[in-house]
């Protein structure tokens, strides 16, 4: 770097201006000019934002030469590396920001000057922005762990986001990454849940990083992202589970090869199993299932209570695959459930046991309606993938994308 007179006078000519609401700080009578209201500043301005204020990031930065200088260049990047998008004059007099900045950060902004006769001046300056009075934090799902090809990335926000472009910006920070990589998307459930799914299942093996970028990033009005904590998952082997419920049977494959066929019965008319991809919530060794969870009268000529084992969840309102051995003389050849997929105790063991949480549980030939996508388990598998675009907020033709989903209550079905 220069250390000509002229130099000095190039690198002195720079003047960082920010418009700032500022609180008050515990020192008073700093000549700081991050204190101040912009202002047009002649000689050498000294920015050393140590009087304990603090900028709103709600209002734009702003940079000015003043005399015969003019700007070269500007960068401004906060502690996590992320720079502020902005624009320079075309006679280089002024720059300003024209992306927003973070709450709760520290700003470093290097400006690049040049005097009349072409000395090149540099200057590095520091400041932080005060805290958001909102914080907007994002809870990933599921936990860190190993999981089937089926098991869609879900994150919840402390707060209610309506406003689309609001929805953009959150759904930018959000980030999934992948090994293998694969095509996926976001799509907003609610104005507070999303879901992230690729267009067909996880590669088997696979590696799933979930991230939040928001971390001090404005949302919308006084509401900026918080911190969250980010999430890795595994896949293990690809395990389908394909019941014909026409024909009472169950095929197991893994990665694409058979394992088990398995003699099922599932629902009855009236209680017709639904349809379409499902995928496993939980395993319960033991549940107590009873008819008065599903709305069925006790000792009604339907009723039931019934200690039930090796049951696989698949429903929240208590769909599950599960032992039946009162059943066993209907296996494989009739449908007599009240929606389950009822089989013998050891083909039921040895399905509790090589299922895990995210494996596929898919079902066709069934009188039911198709499991919904979202209200009562993990039925995204279930919607097209050009509509499951649709609900993304970076989708082209974006429409308000709310579709809430109700929480089920936990009804056993037998």
């Amino acid at each position: 770097m220069s250390h000509s007179p002229r130099g000095r006078t190039a690198l002195a000519g720079a003047l960082l201006l920010v418009p700032l609401a500022m609180g008050t700080g515990g020192c008073g009578g700093s000549s700081n000019p991050l204190a101040d209201k912009p202002y047009d500043a002649t000689g050498e301005v000294a920015l050393t934002g140590g009087d304990g204020r603090k900028a709103d990031p709600s209002k734009p930065l702003e940079v000015k030469a003043t005399g015969a200088d003019r700007i070269t260049d500007v960068t401004a990047t906060d502690a996590a590396g992320r720079y502020v998008k902005g624009e320079l004059a075309p006679d280089g007099s002024s720059w300003h920001s024209t992306g927003a900045l973070a709450a709760g950060a520290h700003y470093t902004v290097r400006v690049s000057t040049e005097d009349g006769e072409g000395a090149q001046g540099r200057r590095t300056i520091g400041f932080d922005t005060s805290a958001a009075d909102q914080l907007l934090r994002v809870a990933f799902g599921p936990q860190s762990g190993t999981y089937g090809v089926g098991q869609p990335v879900t994150a919840e926000l402390s707060a209610p986001v309506e406003d689309p472009a609001a929805r953009a910006v959150v759904e930018r920070a959000l980030k999934v990454d992948s090994q293998p990589a694969v095509e996926g998307a976001w799509h907003w459930v609610d104005n507070r849940t999303l879901h992230y799914r690729p267009k067909d299942y996880w590669p088997a093996h696979a590696t799933v990083e979930v991230r939040s970028g928001l971390d001090g990033i404005k949302v919308t009005g006084g509401l900026y992202g918080g911190p969250s904590k980010p999430v890795k998952l595994t896949t293990g082997d690809r395990i389908e589970a394909i019941t014909d419920a026409s024909a009472h049977s169950m095929t197991v494959l893994r990665n694409g090869q058979p394992i088990r066929s398995i003699p099922v019965t599932t629902g009855k008319p009236g209680y017709a199993t639904r349809n379409g991809v499902k995928v496993v919530l939980g395993r319960e060794s033991f549940v107590r299932m009873r008819g008065t969870s599903i709305g069925i009268a006790e000792g009604s000529d339907d009723s039931y209570d019934l200690p039930v084992y090796w049951a696989t969840r698949v429903t929240w309102s208590g769909e599950y695959v599960h032992a039946a051995p009162w059943s066993e003389g209907s296996q494989g050849a009739e449908n007599v459930s009240h929606g389950c997929t009822g089989m013998s105790t050891a083909n039921a063991k040895w399905f509790f046991d090589t299922v895990k949480l995210g494996d596929i549980v898919k079902v066709v030939g069934s009188a039911g309606a198709t499991m919904t996508p979202f209200d009562n388990g993990f039925g995204d598998w279930n919607m097209p993938w050009a509509k499951w675009r649709e609900g993304s907020a970076l989708a082209a033709g974006k429409r308000d994308g709310s579709s809430p989903a109700d929480a089920a209550r936990l009804r056993p079905q037998l």
